[in-house]
C-alpha cells in the first residue's frame, strides 16, 4: 500500500534546502521492484504500483482516482510524469481496479490532488531515481553524475545516454531508493501547465467507455422496481403480467433494505431481460403491493416546519467564542434572519449503472461507474459472503457524478442479481430511478442573529444550523448534525467577530442522505454569506468592503481555540490554515475582475460571497438583470480561486465554469420534496437544471497565484454561486431572498 513514511519535526527540517530546492523523502511504495511480462511479449519494471516501464520505451501510469469530467485522468499523470521525467507522448495511461495497493481510491472530498500530491511526486521520483541506479551500475559511474532528462538517463562527463526502455532489465535488478529528491518547482515541465485532457477526443467523439456503456456476452438487463419510500418492503407480488412478455427470462425479488441503509440495495423486484425495453416494460407490468414501513408519513414541509422551530430553540454549543448574550444586550442594532434550502438531487446526466458477472470460483467481477471501487468491493462482499478480494471492481468513466457515484448500491444490485441468475446482468438506473431514490443532499434551517454597534461593526453572531445528518445513512441512531458535517461552512468561520456561538439542532432522517458536491458548505454558505451582506447593508456599508471588515486583519484562524472540534477537511492547519489575509486577496481581486462599483443598467446589480471549502478559497460575483416582469437572469458571474499549487490550470478553470452553473441550478431550480414519503420529483421536466437560454453569457474565472500546497478544486466554486446571485438580486430590487431555489420565490 502506498504512503509516505513519517518522520519527525527534526528530519523534516534536516531535509529540506537541499541543492536545486528538492525534498527528500523516504519512500516505501513497494519492497523492490518488480518485473513482468506485458501482452506482446516486452519485459517490464515497476519501481511502485504506480508506474510500470517497459522496455519498447512506453511509460504505464495507473489512475487510481475516477474520471468524472474533473480531469484526473490527466492530472495525475503530469505530477507522476513530470518527477519522473518522462516524454508526455510515450505515456500510457491505465485505469487502476479496485485494490487496497493504491491507497485511498475515494474520489471525493476534492481530495484526488490535494491529499495525494507528495505520493504522486513520489512515484514518479522514486521510478526516475530507480531508473538512474539501473544507469549507474550499468556503466559503473556514480549516481551524482546522472541526469534523468527527456525520457532517458544521460552521463554527460561521457556522453552516454539510455533511454528508460533499455534500461528496464538492468532496473528489474534494482532495489528502489530509500531515499529520493523531489524537483525543484522552477524545473516543473508539466505541473502547473494547462494539457488537454487524455479523455478528451474519444469524449467528444463519442468512442469514450462509460458505465451505461458495458456490455457482456450472454448479458441480461435489469431493471428493478423499488419501494417508492425508503425502508419500504414487498407485501405481495404478482409477476405473470411480467413474464408473459417477449424477451423478460426472470422475475428476481431483491433482498430488502436495511436499517441503517448504508450502501446496500434498497430491495424491490428485478426483471431480467435480453434487452432494456423487454426489462422496462415488464418492470410496468409487475402487480406490486407494498408495506410502506416507518417513513411513509414523511412530508417535506411539515418537515421544515419541525426544522425551523428547532432552529429558534437554544442548540447543542458547538464553538463559543467570547459572552455572545451580553454582546446582544449592548449593541446598539439587533438583525435575525432564517435560512433554507431543501434537499438536492445530483441528477447527474449518466444515471447509476453497473454490470457483473460471477466466476466459476465463485469471485464476482463487475464493471461500474464508481467513485471508490474499493467501497464496492467491500458492500458487494458482505452481500454475497465473499472475500473482498474476491471482488474485481472496474472503473469505468463517470458521466457526471457529484457524490452519487460513491455510494454502491446500484453495484450490488448487479452482483446481487449475477449470482441469483447464473448470468452476467447489466442493472440500469432511469432518471426517475435515480432522483426518486437517491441519497439526497440535506434540507437545512438556518437561524442567524447579530448585534452591531454605532459604528456598523458586527460585535456578536449566533448561527444555529439543523438538518438531518449523513451519519444517518450508517447509524439509526444519528438524529443530528455531525461534527465533521458542521466543520463543512460553520466552525470554520473566518470572521473577526469578537463575540460568536455556533449550535447545532436536531433532526430525524426520512430518506437516505449522502454527499453532494461541496456537502454541507452548500447551505451553510448561502447563509453565512448571505447575512454577511444583510449586515454590511444595515451598517450602510459596501458589501465588499464590509466582508473585509468581517474578515479582519491577517491571521490564522483555529476553531479550536473557541473550543471547536474540527477536523480541516482531513489536513492539518498548519500546511492548509484558515488564512484571513489570502480570503481578503480574494474579496479584493474578484471584486476587481467584476468591476466592482461600476455604474449598472436600471435592474442590474452585482452581489459578491467568498467562502472557503475543502481548503480552497473562492469568491464569486454574480451580476443579474431583472426584467420587467420582476424575473431574474444571471447576466455574468466572475470566479476567483486560491487553490495554493495548481497542477493544470486549464482543469481548474473548467471546474470554476462547471461550479458556476452547477451553483445556479441548485439556486433557481434545485429542490426535492416529498409527500406520503415518496419522492414527488422524477425527471428533468420536475427537477431542472439549467438551460443554455438560462445560461450566463460569459463566466470568467481567475486562479490567484499563491506559494502554498494545492487546495481542493472540485467542489469549492459551487457554495459563493448561490448568494452571490440572492445578493446581486438584492442590489437589483431591494428584495430579500432567503429561501431556496429562488423559483419558489417566482423571480425565475
Amino acid at each position: 500500500m502506498s504512503e509516505l513514511r513519517k518522520i519527525s519535526r527534526r528530519e523534516f527540517l534536516q531535509r529540506t534546502g537541499i541543492a536545486g530546492g528538492g525534498l527528500v523523502f523516504a519512500v516505501t511504495l513497494t519492497s523492490g521492484c518488480q518485473r513482468s511480462a506485458t501482452t506482446d511479449g516486452a519485459a517490464s519494471v515497476a519501481p511502485n504500483v504506480y508506474v510500470n516501464i517497459r522496455n519498447d520505451n512506453v511509460v504505464e501510469i495507473y489512475c487510481h482516482r475516477s474520471e468524472m469530467g474533473q480531469g484526473i485522468r490527466t492530472s495525475l499523470p503530469q505530477v507522476i510524469a513530470d518527477e519522473l521525467e518522462a516524454d508526455w507522448d510515450r505515456i500510457e495511461l491505465l485505469q487502476a481496479p479496485g485494490d487496497e495497493k493504491y491507497g485511498d481510491q475515494n474520489t471525493d472530498g476534492s481530495t484526488s490532488i490535494r491529499k495525494h500530491f507528495d505520493v504522486l511526486r513520489t512515484a514518479g521520483a522514486s521510478a526516475r531515481e530507480t531508473l538512474i541506479a539501473a544507469a549507474a551500475a550499468t556503466w559503473s559511474v556514480p549516481m551524482a553524475e546522472l541526469v534523468a532528462r527527456e525520457h532517458a538517463i544521460h552521463h554527460e562527463a561521457s556522453g552516454r545516454s539510455a533511454s528508460y526502455g533499455e534500461l528496464v532489465a538492468a532496473a528489474a535488478e534494482i532495489e528502489v531508493p530509500e531515499e529520493i529528491t523531489f524537483k525543484d518547482p522552477a524545473d516543473y515541465r508539466y505541473i502547473g501547465e494547462p494539457m488537454d485532457l487524455i479523455d478528451g477526443f474519444d469524449m467528444t467523439t463519442g468512442a469514450a467507455m462509460f458505465g451505461f456503456d458495458t456490455a457482456l456476452p450472454d448479458m441480461l438487463h435489469a431493471s428493478i422496481e423499488r419501494c417508492p419510500v425508503v425502508g419500504g418492503t414487498v407485501k405481495s407480488l404478482d409477476d405473470s403480467a411480467a413474464l408473459a412478455i417477449a424477451g423478460v427470462e426472470q422475475v428476481i425479488r431483491m433482498p430488502d433494505g436495511t436499517s441503517p441503509p448504508l450502501f446496500n440495495p434498497l430491495g424491490g423486484v428485478a426483471v431480467l431481460a435480453s434487452n432494456s425495453w423487454s426489462a422496462q416494460r415488464g418492470r410496468a407490468a409487475l402487480a406490486i403491493e407494498w408495506d410502506k414501513g416507518l417513513n411513509a408519513e414523511y412530508d417535506s414541509e411539515t418537515y421544515r416546519t419541525q426544522l425551523v422551530e428547532t432552529s429558534h430553540t437554544q442548540g447543542k454549543t458547538v464553538l463559543n467564542r467570547g459572552d455572545v448574550n451580553a454582546a446582544f444586550e449592548g449593541a446598539t442594532s439587533l438583525h435575525e434572519a432564517d435560512y433554507y434550502a431543501p434537499h438536492l438531487s445530483h441528477a447527474p446526466m449518466e444515471p447509476p449503472a453497473a454490470t457483473a458477472m460471477m466466476r466459476d470460483d465463485g469471485s464476482c467481477e463487475v464493471w461500474t461507474c464508481t467513485q471508490d471501487p474499493q467501497s464496492v468491493q467491500d458492500t458487494i462482499a458482505s452481500l454475497l459472503g465473499i472475500e473482498k478480494p474476491q471482488v474485481r471492481v472496474n472503473v469505468t468513466l463517470l458521466g457526471g457524478a457529484f457524490g452519487r457515484k460513491w455510494k454502491a448500491e446500484f453495484s450490488a444490485e448487479a452482483a446481487w442479481l449475477a449470482k441469483e441468475s447464473g448470468r452476467p446482468v447489466k442493472v440500469s438506473w432511469s432518471r426517475e430511478d435515480d432522483i426518486r431514490h437517491g441519497y439526497y443532499h440535506a434540507v437545512s434551517a438556518q437561524y442567524l442573529k447579530a448585534g452591531l454597534d454605532s459604528e456598523g461593526n458586527t460585535t456578536a453572531w449566533l448561527h444555529r444550523s439543523v438538518f438531518p445528518s449523513i451519519g444517518s445513512t450508517f447509524s439509526a441512531e444519528a438524529t443530528g448534525p455531525g461534527g465533521f458535517e458542521l466543520g463543512l461552512g460553520m466552525i470554520d468561520n473566518p470572521f473577526a467577530i469578537p463575540n460568536m456561538r455556533l449550535e447545532s439542532g436536531d433532526a430525524k432522517a426520512h430518506v437516505r442522505i449522502g454527499w453532494l458536491r461541496s456537502v454541507c458548505n452548500v447551505y451553510h454558505a448561502f447563509a453565512v454569506c448571505g447575512f454577511a451582506d444583510e449586515l454590511a447593508h444595515l451598517a450602510g456599508e459596501d458589501p465588499r468592503d464590509y466582508l473585509l471588515r468581517l474578515a479582519g486583519p491577517p491571521r490564522k484562524v483555529n476553531p479550536a481555540d473557541d473550543g471547536a472540534e474540527y477536523s480541516n477537511y482531513g489536513q492539518g492547519l498548519d500546511t492548509h490554515p484558515i488564512d484571513t489575509a489570502r480570503y481578503a486577496a480574494v474579496v479584493e481581486k474578484v471584486a476587481a475582475m467584476a468591476g466592482w462599483g461600476r455604474e449598472l443598467p436600471d435592474g442590474h446589480g452585482l452581489g459578491i460571497a467568498v467562502h472557503r471549502s475543502f481548503l480552497s478559497t473562492v469568491g464569486t460575483v454574480a451580476e443579474v438583470r431583472v426584467d420587467s416582469a420582476g424575473k431574474l437572469h444571471v447576466e455574468e458571474l466572475w470566479t476567483a480561486i486560491d487553490a495554493g499549487l495548481v497542477v493544470n490550470p486549464d482543469r481548474v478553470v473548467s471546474q470554476m465554469e462547471g461550479a458556476g452553473i452547477f451553483g445556479m441550478s441548485l439556486a433557481l431550480h434545485g429542490e426535492i420534496t416529498a409527500k406520503e414519503g415518496g419522492i414527488v420529483q422524477g425527471n428533468y421536466d420536475t427537477y431542472p437544471v439549467i438551460r443554455m437560454s438560462e445560461a450566463p453569457k460569459a463566466i470568467h474565472a481567475h486562479i490567484m497565484d499563491v506559494d502554498a500546497p494545492p487546495g481542493g478544486v472540485g467542489e469549492p466554486g459551487v457554495p459563493p454561486a448561490a448568494p452571490a446571485i440572492v445578493n446581486a438580486y438584492f442590489a437589483a430590487t431591494g428584495k430579500r431572498i432567503r429561501e431556496l431555489p429562488l423559483r419558489k420565490a417566482g423571480v425565475v
